[in-house]
């Protein structure tokens, strides 16, 4: 199991698998961020947060809800708006620089969709 969180420790992350790759998205939200994230599906992550320990953006335009920690900002994970979706993003810079250095760097060129 892994174990991750935002920079003041209010928002925990667990996950039950290690992956393989994470993405660099360069879409202009992403870019923004400098999320890496890695994907799963719902039932393999533990979100800890206490209650009100994130607030959500929804892009207008697009079908996610990025979740942000209220009191250090840093963005954690996205979820789908639609909840049938069996998928989630997890920002991998939540967890340890060692974790990062040992996983394959995929570059999505979303900018250009």
């Amino acid at each position: 199991m892994l174990e991750g969180s935002c920079d003041c420790g209010a928002v925990h992350i667990e996950l039950d698998d290690t992956p393989q790759v994470v993405t660099a998205c360069n879409c202009g939200v992403c870019r923004r961020y400098g999320a890496l994230w890695s994907y799963f599906d719902p039932s393999r992550v533990r979100l800890l947060p206490p209650e009100g320990a994130t607030t959500i953006h929804k892009r207008a335009k697009w079908i996610l809800e990025f979740h942000f920690c209220t009191a250090c900002g840093c963005v954690t994970h996205w979820a789908p708006v639609d909840k049938q979706v069996a998928r989630m993003g997890v920002n991998m810079r939540m967890f340890a620089p060692e974790l990062l250095a040992s996983l394959e760097v995929e570059q999505c060129d979303a900018a250009s969709w």
